[in-house]
């Protein structure tokens, strides 16, 4: 029964109501909806500018932003902007690849608060949730039922419940599955007028019996939908495209086919609706097992076409999934140390592939599916040329793959589908003005007409001189097409538009459809009306108008704007319609414009300004708080607010510089504060995100320029200069040590330097690891007798706080038969002043140091240092600092101490007693940023150590961060999702080389725990 929320007494006006305005009373809307929900309502400008942008292309401003925290909360924001004629936008996760999820409305995100596993019911095979709970995070619910919600679109742990149901997604195995509206029993939904309804299955008699076009709004849905049923059922099958793959329009072929069963489910009418009808506040959706196991054919092929032909036949074995990758595809994977040896692997001359995953009861019954693929689709001889070119009766063999490759167990199958999405990353991860964009990127076509299909398109891009690649889900015939396109000038927008056009021509041509996955948005709306004809377009505005009578839900979206909408410039026949070419996010008269000139090196197309538009905005950095994987986002998954993301940050950096905000926005003290002061500087984001955004050297550059204009907090200049302090702090321990222990001296660090008062402080040692080196004798082993000569390069930490690691350190190296010598010229990589902002200052210490190094390392000698962020410094920053041979010899050079023996496998040399501990391994964030993290868990387990790497994220202290009192519940929220990954593991030890991460841990588990090459000491004979 539906129910009508309370009417509102509020002081707002209703009525007419200019959201467009920029006098309107935007303070005024935010004390009004707080009285209203219990959620938060954010309408200042940096919220606006986070949520004006997804994973599209787009770029549109909203009014506001709200997050209800329950289903009354939607009502009451509903209700407020329908008395005022003001858009509403639902938004999950904002991974939308067509632009559904930015428009001129307040935004509704349910990701915040709404993000529950309400109720599973393995029985019934059903589950009801929230509309914001990460798809990732449902099937972790289901998991221990053996159930899963089956469709699968490719950021599932970051797309939420709500999004899927808006966009009837589907993913890479809907040839089993289909896509989201067949799993849709029952939703929960606010109408456009605040009415809070039940939709599911309905009989017909009942649906005539409550329709009523002079009625409530319920009863005129309901006049609609048997109109249509009644009216529209012919013209909807001839003019929808009969395949599995249709996302296009409203879902009115599901509709009419299940009407002939004498019923209907309206919740399944919302799917692929793009927020456009109602508001989902909770979901039912069924559930499928988890298949048994799985197995994996690699199929080769001579050209892209040969693999477009061999689709149709592949689909009579019954897979689960097909995926193509093209030559480009290829290429990338290449370039790519994960996946070269993959790709070598393919025979040679090998231009395109085909994924061909199977379902199974049982690995042999997995193995029997590959094998009759294999033997049917693969010939025995070489396909291309017949027996006897001369005879009369000359066949071509129509098995066109080449070879094939078999993956059964679960490590080699994941390789293979990692490869599948190795080139994706690369493509979005192009600086220069042209990008590979999302408009076309998946029009669905039969798979007995794409090989036409893609001929014609082949030629369609050589026409416009454009180059593409081809790529995804080949069997239920959609391919992911990305163009490359310049929207920055007039010239390439057009070319955008007439692509699409094109594209649009060629699928009706070939019975398929414009979007066979992503839907429609601002990308492809404009196209519905020359897919489905003027008939079913008005249908749809009919069915859109019942629903929403003052079009305020999503307007533009699936079937355009009301009739009266203004639309200046437009052509009579698509003055109602959604123009692909507006609201850009790099249009024609977008402009950039740094403010400055940077003092890093950045080593791209486009320098500076391409690493800031460089997010493209998948969501990729909104891990959940309780999902694990990976480094980025820790301020993210702490929070679970936008712009502690790297896609906010990197959003609003943009936005800044390019005018969306006030001028010069980017050097402002309160946007330092609020948008990059969180960023801990982990790097996760230059390896995780699909486009490598660098978001802790960004802020590097921009606070340095910050320190140029509004100079730098004395605490800042403190940490900056660590080296120094810990250097005094040394000569006058113990005395330094008992300082902190004084009564009251914390507290007055706090107010006076805003160190943290609860943080543990580090330890000087008089003795450094240098005095001690040199007290010692300095090497032991004889360089004439040594197979490696190392320079320990003795970092500040190390030096001055904890020598006992570095003594380990050189106690393992020279057991490994290695010449050690600890330099003196070399004291800190220069890592806390570049944390910091201090540019110059680590420019000057990178500088010393190479001069110092770069000599000895041509000589034959490597550098190893014991601090991983140290080691990475030295690695990777100093390239960015400096420039020449000398640094590339010693950054080529230089390892962190557990990559060192791992790599030239001088651990295997070691004699060592098998230790009876286990551990628990929580690898360093730098290191796991540059790939250098697993060398440790080998070497350990070498060494007889049965170790439990944890797929950890940083551990929140990030150098100073942890220790500023400011971010230090931060530090703590951020470090309690590792609490909680070690207090789960079996380890009887955790071990951690970071002296961040070290001091985090010892301050929650009262002892901090021992460095990876301590253990290995530990172990020696």
């Amino acid at each position: 029964m539906a129910t009508t929320g309370d009417s509102l007494d509020d002081p707002a006006s209703e009525g007419d109501y200019d959201y467009r305005s920029d006098d309107v009373d935007r303070p005024g809307m935010v004390d009004d909806l707080e009285t209203l929900l219990d959620g938060d309502v954010r309408f200042d400008d940096y919220s606006r500018q986070l949520y004006a942008t997804d994973a599209s292309a787009y770029e549109v401003t909203p009014v506001g932003v709200v997050f209800p925290t329950s289903t009354d909360d939607v009502v009451a924001a509903v209700e407020y902007c329908a008395d005022r004629g003001i858009p509403v936008l639902p938004r999950g996760g904002g991974t939308s690849l067509a632009g559904q999820t930015v428009n001129e409305a307040v935004v509704v995100d349910f990701s915040r608060h709404m993000t529950d596993v309400l109720a599973v019911d393995p029985g019934e095979g059903r589950a009801r949730a929230h509309p914001g709970v990460n798809l990732g995070d449902l099937n972790a619910e289901l998991e221990p039922h053996d159930l899963k919600f089956a469709p699968d679109p490719a950021w599932g742990d970051k797309s939420a419940l709500g999004g899927a149901i808006g966009n009837n997604s589907t993913g890479s195995h809907s040839l089993k599955y289909g896509k989201t509206d067949a799993y849709v029993e029952e939703v929960e939904a606010v109408l456009a007028d605040g009415t809070v309804t039940t939709f599911g299955e309905v009989s017909l008699e009942a649906l005539r019996a409550g329709a009523d076009p002079d009625g409530d709004i319920e009863s005129r849905i309901y006049a609609e939908v048997c109109r249509i049923i009644d009216e529209e059922a012919d013209e909807v099958a001839e003019r929808y495209p009969d395949m599995k793959r249709n996302v296009s329009g409203y879902n009115l072929d599901m509709l009419i086919d299940e009407a002939e069963t004498g019923s209907v489910n309206l919740a399944r009418l919302l799917a692929g609706s793009e927020g456009t009808l109602a508001l989902v506040t909770e979901a039912t959706v069924s559930l499928e097992p988890v298949p048994e196991t799985k197995a994996v054919a690699l199929l080769t092929y001579d050209d892209l076409l040969d693999a477009m032909e061999d689709v149709e036949p592949i689909l009579e074995h019954d897979p689960a999934a097909v995926e193509v990758m093209d030559d480009v595809l290829l290429g990338l994977a290449r370039e790519t140390a994960e996946f070269a040896d993959v790709v070598g692997m393919l025979p040679e001359g090998t231009d395109s592939v085909l994924l061909v995953e199977f379902y199974a009861d049982s690995n042999a019954d997995g193995q029997q599916k590959v094998a009759d693929l294999i033997a049917d689709r693969v010939p025995d001889g070489d396909p291309a040329v017949a027996p006897d070119e001369g005879a009369a009766d000359y066949t071509v063999d129509p098995r066109r793959a080449r070879s094939a490759m078999e993956a059964h167990d679960a490590e080699t199958r994941a390789k293979f589908w990692k490869m599948r999405k190795s080139g994706l990353p690369i493509l979005l991860g192009r600086t220069t003005d042209d990008k590979h964009l999302a408009f076309i990127e998946d029009t669905a076509i039969p798979a007995a007409n794409l090989p036409d299909y893609v001929a014609d398109f082949q030629e369609l891009l050589e026409d416009f001189e454009t180059r593409t690649t081809y790529y995804a889900h080949a069997g239920p015939g959609v391919l992911h097409i990305r163009p490359l396109v310049n929207t920055k000038t007039v010239e390439g927008i057009a070319e955008m538009e007439a692509i699409a056009d094109a594209a649009t021509d060629l699928v009706v041509k070939y019975n398929g459809s414009v979007s066979g996955e992503h839907g429609d948005g601002h990308a492809r709306t404009q196209w519905n009306r020359k897919l489905y004809g003027d008939r079913l377009w008005t249908t749809f505005r009919d069915l859109k108008t019942a629903f929403d009578p003052d079009w305020l839900l999503n307007p533009g979206n699936v079937c355009g704007y009301a009739d009266d909408e203004p639309m200046p410039d437009r052509t009579p026949e698509r003055a109602a319609a959604f123009d692909m070419t507006e609201n850009l996010r790099f249009g024609a008269d977008y402009e950039f414009d740094a403010g400055f000139d940077p003092a890093l090196d950045w080593d791209n197309e486009n320098g500076f300004q391409g690493m800031v538009e460089l997010c493209h905005g998948c969501g990729g950095c909104r891990g959940p708080q309780d999902t694990t994987g990976g480094v980025m986002c820790p301020t993210y998954r702490a929070s679970q607010e936008e712009i502690t993301s790297t896609r906010g940050r990197a959003n609003l950096l943009r936005q800044a510089m390019s005018g969306d905000l006030d001028d010069e926005e980017q050097f402002d003290v309160e946007f330092m504060h609020e948008v990059l002061d969180l960023c801990i500087g982990c790097k996760g984001c230059s390896k995780d995100c699909p486009s490598e955004v660098d978001l802790a050297k960004l802020k590097a550059e921009v606070t340095h320029e910050h320190h140029q204009r509004h100079g730098a907090s004395l605490r800042d200049r403190l940490f900056a200069n660590i080296d120094t302090l810990n250097a005094v702090g040394s000569a006058l321990a113990p005395l330094s040590n008992l300082a902190s222990k004084v009564p009251g001296a914390r507290t007055v660090m706090e107010k006076t330097l805003g160190i943290a008062a609860d943080r543990s402080l580090p330890t000087f040692h008089r003795e450094s690891l240098l005095d001690w080196f040199e007290s010692r004798g300095g090497a032991q082993v004889p360089v004439t007798d040594a197979d490696r000569r190392v320079l320990l390069v003795p970092d500040s930490h190390t030096n001055y706080n904890d020598p006992d690691v570095g003594k380990a350190a050189v106690e393992v190296l020279e057991a490994a038969n290695v010449h050690v010598d600890v330099p003196e010229d070399v004291t800190g990589s220069g890592r806390p002043p570049f944390s910091k902002g201090f540019i110059e200052t680590a420019r000057d210490r990178a500088r010393e140091n190479v001069a110092a190094l770069a000599p000895r390392v041509r000589e034959g000698w490597d550098v190893v240092v014991v601090e991983p962020s140290d080691a990475v410094m030295m690695q990777s920053d100093y390239r960015d600092l400096l420039s020449g041979d000398d640094v590339d010899d010693v950054s080529s050079n230089t390892y962190g101490v557990m990559e060192y023996l791992d790599t030239f496998r001088l651990d295997e040399r070691l004699a060592v007693d098998a230790p009876a501990t286990s551990l628990t391994y929580h690898g360093h964030c730098h290191q796991k940023a540059t790939n250098k993290d697993h060398h440790a868990v080998g070497v350990l387990r070498r060494a007889g150590y049965d170790v439990d790497p944890l797929d950890s994220g940083c551990c929140g202290m990030a150098g100073s961060f942890g220790y500023e009192a400011e971010h230090y519940s931060m530090s703590q929220a951020i470090g309690n999702i590792l609490f909680e990954q070690v207090d789960a593991s079996p380890g009887d030890q955790v071990v951690a080389p970071g002296a961040s991460c070290r001091t985090q841990l010892g301050d929650e588990f009262d002892e901090e725990p021992p460095t990876p090459i301590e253990q290995v000491a530990a172990a020696l004979t």
